[in-house]
């Protein structure tokens, strides 16, 4: 299967898949926007909620020869549209590394959840499983007070700096261990 990747206005992503999806040729078909989870503390109230993960982005599933006249036409008329990547004139499918990016998070379902991490004994983040999994050397800074890390991804000639949740997880003591093999 593959990916053609639509560059829309930031903020406006689930509004253009809701315009796009109202149109005969994208009534039945599958709009992706990949979404991630976070916990947000504002005056105190620890909340969670949705951001697109590639904002601005809006990726379109095609099984066959890519996308019709008809299906590109839609997609330009639509409101918030800016751009097909890599060009409008002679759209392309994203290539295997961008789809294998996409494909990580969106086998995650509808939202890349919170990560469950521990940190060694280097204070290296260790990623246990959550979508941080596998991203370990794309971690470019870590924030334990936020339980955030900053993660660089490149996709469709850009690259991006997500924030990605992460939950630690308690490690045994050094010493309790010892303490349970002496008696």
């Amino acid at each position: 299967m593959d990916y053609f990747a639509i560059q829309v206005w930031t903020g406006h992503e689930d509004e253009y898949v809701r315009r796009l999806s109202a149109t005969p040729c994208f009534k039945d078909g599958v709009l992706l926007v990949p979404k991630r989870s976070m916990p947000l503390r504002k005056r105190g109230v620890l909340r969670t909620i949705e951001k697109p993960l590639f904002s601005g982005y809006v990726f379109i599933p095609v099984d066959g020869d890519g996308l019709s006249p008809e299906q590109r036409w839609s997609i330009k008329t639509t409101a918030y549209y800016v751009r097909i990547l890599p060009d409008a004139a002679n759209p392309q499918p994203i290539g295997a590394r961008d789809r294998a990016v996409l494909s990580h998070f969106i086998s995650f379902g509808k939202s890349a959840d919170t990560s469950k991490v521990i940190f060694d004994e280097h204070d290296r983040i260790v990623v246990l499983e959550g979508p941080l999994k596998g991203l370990e050397g794309m971690i470019v800074k870590v924030d334990k007070r936020k339980m955030r890390a900053k993660v660089r991804l490149d996709l469709c000639q850009d690259s991006f700096r997500v924030d990605l949740a992460f939950e630690v997880m308690e490690r045994p003591a050094k010493g309790s261990e010892a303490s349970n093999e002496s008696t």
